[in-house]
């Protein structure tokens, strides 16, 4: 299989292969079939050729599976009405606006017209709550420059382009955040060999805005230190954060150890909690997957 992501057009909409979509989810293509052979779960479109295509509601839908599972449930549990978003349940003019606002904000970045991507991303966050602007927009351009990554020339700098923009604007909200919450106090940190710290601030203002207290450590930080600092300041929780698959030597030796110490639970979200999932649970860590609002609900019941 070639290491590019194919994405092919059809009647205006972008699908993905088997290959690409198991790339992105972390689920294998031997699972996908079994889902929709023996689940009926996911129902791809299906080329003359027989090969299945995916679009980008297949791969929410294979996302939401995913964190159903890692709460607990087995996949013979699982109905294709619980595979719905609220973004898929949105229809008429809300739900065409974020399309409208996931191609303008792609344009501007394509385009690396910061003045425009400035005024599209006010525009949603005066409409929308941030969550909302959040689930439906940022995360599915994160999603969609990951794939121009793969495969179009010039595209890192585009990521870098928004990437830097973005952190810019989740810095500042972090920043000027207010400072009265009497909740847990979570320690979060990115994963060794992780750079990117989007994902990490993006739940550093969920946790903020759910009442818990944050101290951030940004990304790329050695686990050895973590015990550290969580029994120094009495953190009520560690969470780590990641887009890439954790090293073996991660996942085998430092991530255990950490653990061991039992100084708070430690739980792990971002891509990396997908690609990683059993390893991080061998390890007697909680993968929280990628969804915010389940690794919100994941992380309330461990401190329940």
């Amino acid at each position: 299989m070639s290491s590019t992501a194919e994405i092919i057009e059809h009647s205006g909409e972008k699908l993905y292969t088997i290959g690409t979509v198991s790339k992105l989810t972390g689920v294998g293509a031997i699972t996908l079939r079994a889902w929709e052979r023996r689940y009926g779960l996911i129902q791809p479109v299906r080329k003359q050729s027989g090969h299945r295509l995916y679009t980008r509601r297949h791969i929410d839908q294979i996302n939401r599976i995913t964190a159903l599972t890692q709460q607990g449930m087995r996949i013979s549990q699982i109905r294709a009405e619980m595979l719905e978003s609220s973004a898929d349940a949105d229809s008429g003019p809300d739900a065409d606006k974020w399309k409208v606002y996931l191609n303008s904000m792609m344009a501007a970045i394509i385009s690396f017209d910061e003045e425009r991507l400035e005024e599209i991303y006010n525009e949603a966050l005066s409409l929308y709550p941030i969550g909302l602007v959040t689930s439906n927009l940022l995360t599915p351009l994160l999603v969609e420059l990951g794939l121009r990554w793969e495969t179009t020339k010039g595209s890192i700098a585009e990521e870098h382009f928004f990437a830097f923009y973005l952190r810019n604007k989740l810095g500042a909200r972090y920043h000027h955040r207010s400072r009265g919450n009497r909740g847990p106090l979570i320690l979060l940190a990115g994963l060794p060999g992780e750079n990117h710290e989007i994902g990490l601030l993006l739940f550093a203002l969920a946790v903020h805005e759910s009442g818990y207290r944050v101290l951030p450590l940004g990304a790329n930080m050695p686990l050895d230190e973590l015990a550290l600092v969580a029994r120094k300041k009495g953190c009520d929780a560690i969470v780590l954060s990641g887009a890439i698959e954790p090293s073996k030597d991660t996942l085998s030796r430092e991530l255990p150890r950490l653990v061991e110490t039992k100084v708070a639970p430690v739980l792990i979200g971002g891509p990396s909690a997908v690609y990683a999932g059993d390893a991080i649970g061998r390890a007697g860590a909680e993968p929280l997957g990628r969804d915010i609002g389940h690794g919100l609900q994941r992380l309330a019941e461990v401190l329940a």
